[in-house]
């Protein structure tokens, strides 16, 4: 391996490295999107299983909490060579659709996007099979590649639109695989129930395609699966995700700082792992932000922890004070008092509610419920905390 950096103009001042085959980016520690396999930690086993169910023909739950790797996952997989030789892909967020209408759209947008890059022959048959949503093809004039212009608005028949969706699935030359993020916000919608019925019956009679269901909010998704009065009872195999260890964190990260001529201390990477429960998204923010704390040739220490921290705390100062602006004040009585816990258990008890001056135990039971289902709280065996590891720290500087 070797390495070097360039600051010439045409690479414009940014860093890069150059090993045997492959070119790094500036800060290997990657957050909120999948880059390559190259910055994707482990996950060897669930990748297996995952490539396994689809390689058998079977669809797939997978619950877990938010921010754990889900998304990340389900990416690594698609781009392995057994299933991009032989599949095509696509990978929908829904989690910010609140109606049929936003799902059918964001199902719409997703496919036509990820066809952008291949076969003509693919993208063309998408616009003639999807007619309802023909209105919303065109093609850029400067690059000469097709773009697509629908509004939310133009999807004026839903039930229309996913036939022909599924018509087009069920033509691919190809069987695909359809992974749908954040897939419990159907649960949600005004007509969830009968969506939820409507998706089970398509799925169910698409002979071309497996689906992966994944999902963070765990009972809702385990109703929607596991219930035999819901339309997707036993339709799935189900995969939890866990962690990853540590172990394996620990020589990711080293590693990575050594290729760019960096080293970080075993404390350091030990104290975040645990300082998140080795929740990924927040391990990897807190790593990105210590790489880019250390120059090259210099060990990250312990010291430097504390300075990270406090540097993503502060970074998203405006985005948290708008939040909790936005929380009505009950709601934010128990928000408050649960993160000066930490960890708050029997938060409906005559104790914590005098120790934190709340209304009543049916008041706490109100806010709680609503603060759970807008992902503020995250509530497990019984005890509450702050989902957002850095909004609590916060919200315990700030209050």
């Amino acid at each position: 391996m070797f390495a070097f950096y360039c600051k010439c103009n045409n690479c414009k001042g940014n860093n890069f490295m150059k090993t045997e085959s492959k070119i790094l980016i500036d800060n290997p520690f990657i957050v909120g999107k999948y880059v390559s396999e190259e910055y994707f930690c482990d996950r060897l086993e669930e990748t297996k299983t995952l490539i396994k169910h689809i390689e058998n023909g079977r669809n797939v739950a997978l619950i877990s909490q938010r921010r754990i790797g889900k998304s990340g996952l389900i990416e690594h997989t698609f781009q392995q060579p057994q299933i991009e030789s032989r599949y095509y892909t696509f990978f929908v967020d829904i989690y910010g659709t609140r109606s049929f209408a936003e799902f059918i759209y964001i199902l719409g947008k997703g496919i036509f996007e990820q066809l952008k890059t291949r076969d003509k022959k693919f993208r063309e048959r998408f616009a003639q099979i999807v007619r309802s949503l023909k209105v919303g093809f065109s093609i850029d004039v400067a690059t000469a590649m097709p773009t697509f212009d629908l509004s939310l608005g133009d999807v004026s028949s839903p039930d229309i639109t996913l036939d022909e969706i599924f018509e087009y699935i069920d033509s691919a030359d190809k069987p695909c695989v359809v992974a749908f993020d954040e897939f419990q916000q159907i649960a949600n919608y005004p007509d969830g129930e009968r969506v939820e019925a409507l998706l089970r019956t398509k799925i169910q009679h698409c002979k071309n395609a497996q689906f992966i269901f994944a999902g963070s909010k765990r009972h809702l998704m385990t109703k929607m699966f596991m219930s035999a009065a819901k339309p997707f009872y036993q339709s799935v195999l189900t995969m939890g995700l866990n962690p990853i260890p540590y172990d394996s964190y620990l020589k990711f990260a080293q590693e990575k700082f050594s290729d760019y001529g960096k080293s970080v201390s075993e404390e350091v990477v030990e104290n975040v792992y645990n300082m998140f429960d080795g929740t990924s998204w927040y391990v990897q923010m807190m790593m990105n932000e210590l790489f880019a704390l250390t120059a090259q040739g210099e060990t990250c220490n312990i010291d430097k922890v504390s300075i990270a921290f406090a540097n993503v705390v502060g970074s998203q100062d405006m985005a948290f004070r708008e939040l909790m602006n936005r929380i009505p004040a009950k709601q934010k009585q128990v928000l408050l008092a649960i993160a000066k816990d930490g960890a708050a258990k029997s938060i409906t008890s005559g104790a914590f509610i005098k120790k934190h001056r709340l209304l009543s135990a049916s008041s706490v039971q109100v806010a709680s419920k609503a603060l759970l289902n807008e992902d503020i709280l995250t509530q497990e065996n019984g005890t509450y905390r702050v989902y957002d590891y850095f909004f609590s720290e916060w919200i315990k500087k700030n209050f």
